[in-house]
């Protein structure tokens, strides 16, 4: 194992001596940081991918754009602008291209790909954790970079019993070439950097709304063929952009504490993302929702000038700063959801300031203990929310319909299936979250585990939720219902939980050491571990 302090392009956390915080009544007045740290996030990730995509750039309040490419020779050049336009033009080759890769594994969520891929490291395979679309481990491609590597590593892998692995394989008559227009002139660049004088600058993309970001943006190549927008933003303001949203703006203010302590620790955990795409994190759900400096929110703010520079640690390591909507009444371990290390930190609490069930006497493990405790309404922390508890219906055909796509994706050798059989829980976990799903079709027998059910199917908000079969009047089975709570994957916590903890005047430290048990709040400084991470 090796301790990453600073991971990424030699970075330093520069604190000052009077960085420690004072706590005063359970408020944290704001530790003074020398510098903040910044942070590449991708806001628009496969820029190109569809036909005549196009973004626009400018600048705000009357302010200036300095935008710097390469020009044809390799040289840098700059022009000056308050607009431009981006675009991604399809440019033959004068010789057809092969792009190839081996897919080592594939799957829904980035914890989960990085420790398949730490096994296949353990193999001695040199690895890249990938995005796709959904995330996926591939043998790095700078170490095998000829075809006859490529098909010796899979052949080799074959011959001791890996069948998964496979080879992406494409013949490429063109590539894409990104392209942008300043004052009627278009220019071509692999690269684009867009630095404003003073004030933040706006993006609008047909996609998404338009919004506004500090910092600078690059637009850079991915590892797809197509590129990425990027944002360099310092830490403090990225988080602007993401409590907020995440917390809603109008959070109780000890609960937006909370919330910004927890994204200000998993932002800088999470800093490895992204590698193989040469950025950090990403502006969606599989990160955190970063929506710039649009829609920034007063009470967040006051939360993230309060609670400036301090994390949550686990003997001094920056914690895996988990968390969800809505946990349905108890938290989940990390093994719950993901494949790897358990984190000590994370595991199943009851999610409420009551004693209303005890997991050591009726684990949710047990078939009809969990229904009985979905059965519960009254007296947790999310009570009363509309994702508390849920009944949702579908059709054999519908079910049938997402399991075909889902395996389509994932190149399953039974994405031929015409049709669902019977769908049963197998085994669950102490929290109740389901581990195994044993789903028989008409093309043979599959274990979905963990999070793929979601992945697998539309109607579950969560893992925490049980089958019971519907039956038509002549007693065939027509479909399932889906009976559950919770919106998410539910490690860590819940954000509607700490609504009701913060209303019940608990402060921040006592919100997250519910939530995260033996962790500590303190003030980012240099002798603090960001991960540990397998060689």
């Amino acid at each position: 194992m090796t301790k990453t302090h600073q991971p990424v392009r030699g970075k330093h956390l520069l604190i000052t001596l009077f960085s420690l915080p004072l706590l005063v009544g359970g408020v944290f007045s704001p530790p003074a940081m020398a510098k903040d740290i910044e942070l590449q996030v991708g806001i628009i990730q496969r820029f190109g991918e569809a036909e005549k995509e196009k973004m626009s750039i400018a600048a705000t309040n009357g302010d200036t754009l300095t935008i710097k490419f390469q020009g044809p020779n390799g040289q840098t050049q700059t022009l000056s602008s308050n607009q431009l336009t981006l675009n991604v033009i399809k440019q033959s080759l004068p010789q057809s291209l092969l792009k190839e890769y081996i897919v080592l594994s594939d799957h829904a969520t980035f914890e989960t790909a990085e420790d398949s891929a730490n096994q296949w490291k353990a193999k001695g395979i040199k690895v890249e954790v990938t995005q796709p679309e959904r995330w996926q481990v591939w043998a790095k491609r700078d170490v095998y970079e000829t075809p006859l590597l490529r098909r010796w590593l899979l052949q080799s892998l074959k011959a001791k019993g890996f069948n998964q692995p496979y080879l992406e394989s494409a013949i490429l008559a063109s590539k894409s070439q990104a392209s942008f227009t300043v004052a009627g002139q278009q220019y071509s660049s692999d690269y684009v950097e867009i630095i404003p004088a003073k004030n933040p600058i706006q993006v609008s993309h047909p996609k998404e709304k338009t919004r506004s970001y500090g910092g600078i943006l690059k637009l850079q190549r991915n590892a797809y063929g197509t590129y990425t927008l990027v944002n360099d933003v310092p830490l403090e303001t990225y988080l602007r952009g993401v409590v907020p949203h995440e917390i809603g703006p109008n959070a109780p203010e000890n609960a937006a504490k909370a919330q910004t302590i927890i994204a200000r620790t998993y932002a800088l955990r999470n800093l490895r993302r992204f590698k193989a795409d040469n950025y950090e994190l990403c502006a969606n759900t599989h990160c955190q929702v970063y929506y710039g400096l649009s829609e920034t929110s007063p009470k967040a703010d006051q939360a993230i000038a309060a609670t400036k520079g301090l994390v949550l640690t686990y003997e001094n390591e920056l914690v895996d700063a988990l968390y969800s909507s809505t946990t349905g009444g108890v938290t989940a371990s990390f093994s719950d959801v993901w494949n790897g290390d358990e984190r000590p930190y994370l595991k199943a609490v009851i999610d409420s300031p009551q004693k209303i069930w005890d997991l050591s006497q009726k684990s949710l493990a047990d078939e009809q203990d969990f229904r009985n405790f979905i059965g519960l309404q009254n007296g947790f922390n999310e009570t009363g929310r509309n994702v508390f508890r849920w009944n949702k219906q579908a059709t054999l055909a519908s079910l049938t319909k997402d399991l075909q796509e889902y395996l389509e994706r994932r190149k399953h050798p039974l994405a031929n299936l015409k049709t669902i059989k019977s769908m049963e829980v197998t085994q669950r976990s102490p929290s109740g979250r389901i581990l195994t799903m044993m789903i028989e079709t008409d093309k043979g027998m599959l274990d979905l585990h963990k999070n793929e059910v979601r992945s697998a199917f539309g109607p579950p908000k969560s893992t925490l939720f049980y089958l019971d079969p519907i039956y038509n009047g002549q007693k065939q089975l027509t479909g399932y219902a889906f009976v559950g709570g919770g919106f998410g994957h539910g490690v860590g916590m819940s954000q509607f939980g700490s609504y009701n903890l913060a209303k019940l005047g608990w402060n921040p430290d006592k919100i997250l050491a519910f939530y995260y048990p033996g962790t500590k709040i303190q003030p980012l400084n240099n002798s603090i571990v960001f991960w540990n991470e397998n060689e």
